[in-house]
């Protein structure tokens, strides 16, 4: 059965509970939008979950941010819908709409005890500042835009998906 994750905001305005079968902290994303949206250490962490598992207690506090990306030249608006609490600026999970059955909270909003992942991946490096000194370990597969190996597919591999 999937692991129950439980988390919130920090001012505790918005608090929720999802199912996941791929609960580890393993992926972080580099790019400018997580970056600087959700924080700290110069990256994200986005887990997986199931989207129609998702509850919700606070919506009033939610507020969404769809970031825009230049793409050759034009500009156009993500799908991915970045939910954040509108009084104390947490980050929270990402919902898009293209894959309607995820839901992705970001680890740091995660109040549950995560498993600690065996390796990491580190992606969107083209993208990070030279600031960001990426602490990269023996075992850790690093790429400078997407790797093609989804969540799953990553917890899959490593027998470490929750049935």
């Amino acid at each position: 059965m999937p692991i129950t994750l439980e988390g919130g905001c920090r001012c505790g305005a918005v608090r929720f509970t999802v199912l996941s079968h791929t609960p580890q902290p393993f992926m972080r994303c580099y790019c400018s939008i997580c970056r600087k949206t959700a924080g700290g250490g110069g990256y994200a962490i986005n887990l997986g979950a199931v989207n129609e598992t998702l509850t919700v207690e606070g919506r009033e506090a939610l507020s969404v941010y769809r970031a825009e990306l230049e793409r050759g030249g034009a500009c156009e608006v993500s799908t991915g819908e970045r939910h954040f609490c509108k009084r104390c600026a947490s980050a929270l999970w990402l919902y898009d709409p293209t894959w309607p059955e995820l839901v992705h909270p970001f680890a740091s909003a995660i109040d549950s005890e995560l498993p600690v992942p065996p390796e990491s991946v580190h992606l969107m490096l083209a993208y990070k500042p030279a600031w960001v000194v990426p602490q990269i370990g023996p075992h850790d597969a690093c790429f400078d835009e997407y790797p093609e190996e989804s969540i799953e597919g990553w917890h899959r591999k490593r027998g470490l998906w929750v049935a």
